[in-house]
């Protein structure tokens, strides 16, 4: 007999973190997203966190809602393949989706540089 876990599992966690992370690419805010699909937005958090596990049926509203289909919410890589599930979970902090499409504008060359190696610089003080 398997024996009782603490915490989320790790599938739904993965799971939680392409559902913000796609719900934050397309400019949803969690509580639109929680009338598209009918509950509150505190259960769409919940969601989000991994904390509730997300039936199938609801997925098939979420993935509606974002315009996705359920294999991409429940892409086993998240799982399998860390540093993509570590892109997924940095991806979904708050500022991070702003700061690439920012970044992303900056025509490549020496602003672009300065710009990685400011944030670089940042990241090492900590």
């Amino acid at each position: 007999m398997n024996e009782p876990k603490d915490g989320p599992d790790p599938v739904d966690i993965a799971v939680g973190v392409r559902v913000r992370l796609l719900r934050k690419a397309r400019d949803i805010s969690q509580s639109k997203l929680a009338d598209a699909i009918g509950v509150s937005f505190q259960q769409v958090q919940k969601y989000e966190r991994g904390a509730n596990r997300i039936s199938i049926s609801m997925l098939a509203r979420i993935a509606r809602a974002l315009g996705t289909t359920i294999p991409e919410l429940v892409d086993e890589r998240a799982d399998n393949e860390r540093p993509f599930g570590d892109v997924m979970e940095l991806m979904s902090e708050p500022g991070v989706l702003d700061l690439v499409r920012a970044f992303g504008r900056i025509p490549p060359g020496a602003q672009r540089r300065a710009v990685l190696d400011l944030a670089r610089r940042l990241a090492e003080r900590g």
